[in-house]
């Protein structure tokens, strides 16, 4: 009798459909989860998307005003008070191009750095792949940046017709330089939100951190106004190639060489393994201290 019910037992466990356990591999990603859960993922990046801007007067317009705003003034500041050049290009267009890849980047940084903390609540209550919510937040913010890009390209246009700006071919390059951004972010951001389940302070630190961020990369000024004593440090920075190449590709501006980018997809391979493997280890217990 108790053989048989040993057997039963046994049988039973063989065919639930998810087994989730307490203790696995540190290297047991469970990517297949990821994609069985992908209609999960479609309904939370249709969330994020419809919901931000629901109960806002201009809605979706702020996806618009938010740009054109930052870019006016630094049209003002660094262009008008602080005399930066631009390397021929008009300010508008110059600044715009640099905002455009730069607001995706960091909001992907600044809410993936946060997942943890602000999903606490549904990570507590229902299981799924955690991973998730990461994926969900890159592809909502690419969404958000496909509507500014759209902009950025009809002053493109514009200024292409008034013979002040080339853009070329390259520009055809620009979803390989969006997945590795995307990967950059994604990677530097599980690092981040493992750490802020036990170190809340870092959650003051990292909007800061990414603000200071900003003016180690080449947003606001070409990399031909770099010293040259400074440039070896500046070109630590991975996403040094991805401005180069923008200003290249769409305004025709500057120097830009594809073995350029070799540095930042090594970097961004290595960053979100590493970032993927210790946020893999956290989400197991970080209930215990978020």
């Amino acid at each position: 009798m108790n053989n048989n019910n040993h057997n039963i037992m046994h049988q039973e466990k063989d065919n639930w459909d998810l087994v989730i356990q307490g203790k696995t591999s540190l290297f047991d990603l469970r990517l297949k989860e990821v994609w069985r859960y992908r209609d999960l993922l479609l309904m939370f990046v249709r969330r994020d998307f419809i919901t931000v801007y629901k109960q806002t007067i201009l809605g979706p317009l702020w996806f618009f005003i938010q740009p054109i705003l930052t870019t006016l003034t630094f049209m003002v500041i660094f262009g008008g008070l602080a005399k930066i050049p631009t390397d021929g290009a008009p300010k508008l267009v110059f600044y715009m191009s640099g905002i455009t890849i730069w607001n995706y980047f960091s909001n992907c940084l600044t809410d993936v750095s946060k997942v943890f903390l602000s999903n606490s609540a549904i990570f507590g209550k229902v299981y799924f792949p955690r991973l998730i919510m990461p994926l969900t937040i890159i592809i909502s913010n690419l969404m958000k940046f496909a509507v500014q890009f759209v902009m950025f390209i009809g002053f493109v246009i514009y200024f292409y017709f008034q013979g002040e700006i080339h853009p070329n071919l390259w520009m055809l390059f620009l979803p390989i330089i969006l997945l590795i951004m995307a990967l950059i972010a994604m990677g530097i951001g599980l690092i981040l939100s493992s750490m802020t389940t036990k170190y809340r302070d870092l959650t003051m630190l990292i909007a800061f951190g990414v603000q200071l961020f900003m003016y180690a990369t080449p947003v606001i000024y070409p990399i031909s106004v770099v010293p040259v004593q400074y440039l070896w440090i500046i070109k630590l920075n991975p996403l040094v190639p991805i401005f180069d190449y923008t200003r290249y590709a769409f305004l025709g501006i500057g120097d830009f060489n594809i073995v350029a980018l070799i540095y930042p997809i090594i970097f961004s391979v290595v960053i979100l393994a590493i970032g993927v493997v210790i946020f893999n280890k956290v989400q197991k217990s970080f209930m215990d201290t978020v």
